[in-house]
């Protein structure tokens, strides 16, 4: 009984630990998106007083019509809007496609460890910034969004992790299909993928939140402001200190906000899309891959 006491609170004792690194840690993670929302709802004379820490203070949405009312922000939320749509399609597609030969065996596809052995040669050594800048250049896709999904159409990562995902599903699945007289492509789509769901909502995830985040692309093949993406722009608006990135208001329009107001609104913004979608998404990270699809 004592050594099962003792056992007892030495668990108590761990899990107290756990949950309080935890709570610690979730605290300084999510304490600045809350002091940047709050700071997006305050008022101005707070806001330079430095009062304003979690919750708003002498709340107003001046700042966030400040900043909807600017075409800059407007254009590049849109540009980043197009870019995550057709780049996580231009993804899924080239991992679906790249990834389903890969999942085979030596004897059903003979390539397959040459190929993998060159996807992991990209993945682990690359040609560089500058012959990357060079490659996109003299194709002639500066300043278009393909520079933008081109470069990363095929994340050797996420492949990686598709192809061992459909290679541990039961391979009696597919082998019946070929017995109906299925074809790979109506495999792939009819059955593969089917039970691919928690797989593909993952990884359209992971591929939409990079799409989204990325900045540095778009300032190395983007020459013109205009066609910033909004991390971008969001960039160059951190970095400088002043309100002409916005637009171009009277000072009417601006008096009642701050660059500091406008910035916290503009990083809410764009902090909304990937918030909205996770909560949806979340589901499929922990979801069995299959179960009870094989009987007997």
């Amino acid at each position: 009984m004592k050594s099962k006491h003792k056992q007892s609170w030495s668990v108590r004792a761990y899990e107290t630990v756990i949950y309080v690194s935890v709570a610690l840690i979730s605290i300084i993670c999510i304490y600045p998106m809350l002091h940047m929302v709050a700071t997006s709802f305050s008022d101005k004379d707070a806001v330079n007083a430095g009062l304003v820490h979690v919750l708003p203070v002498g709340f107003n949405l001046d700042a966030y019509r400040f900043v909807m009312q600017g075409d800059k922000f407007l254009t590049a939320f849109w540009i980043s809007v197009k870019r995550t749509i057709l780049g996580v399609l231009v993804n899924m597609i080239m991992i679906v496609l790249t990834g389903y030969p890969l999942s085979k065996t030596t004897r059903q596809f003979s390539f397959r460890t040459k190929y993998m052995w060159f996807f992991v040669f990209t993945m682990l050594f690359s040609g560089g910034m500058i012959p990357a800048f060079i490659v996109v250049n003299k194709l002639g896709l500066m300043n278009s969004m393909a520079a933008l999904i081109l470069p990363s159409a095929l994340p050797v990562y996420y492949l990686i992790l598709f192809q061992n995902y459909v290679k541990s599903l039961p391979y009696e699945l597919s082998e019946a299909a070929y017995i109906d007289g299925a074809g790979e492509i109506k495999v792939l789509c009819q059955v593969i993928l089917p039970l691919s769901k928690p797989m593909l909502a993952t990884l359209v995830l992971f591929c939409a939140v990079s799409h989204w985040n990325a900045w540095f692309d778009g300032l190395i093949y983007m020459s013109r402001e205009y066609n910033y993406p909004l991390q971008t722009y969001l960039r160059t608006v951190v970095v400088q200190s002043n309100m002409e990135l916005a637009t171009n208001l009277s000072l009417d329009e601006i008096k009642n906000v701050v660059p500091e107001n406008t910035k916290a609104a503009q990083i809410v913004l764009a902090m909304l899309p990937i918030l909205m979608v996770y909560p949806f998404l979340q589901k499929h990270f922990t979801k069995g891959i299959v179960m009870g699809s094989v009987k007997g």
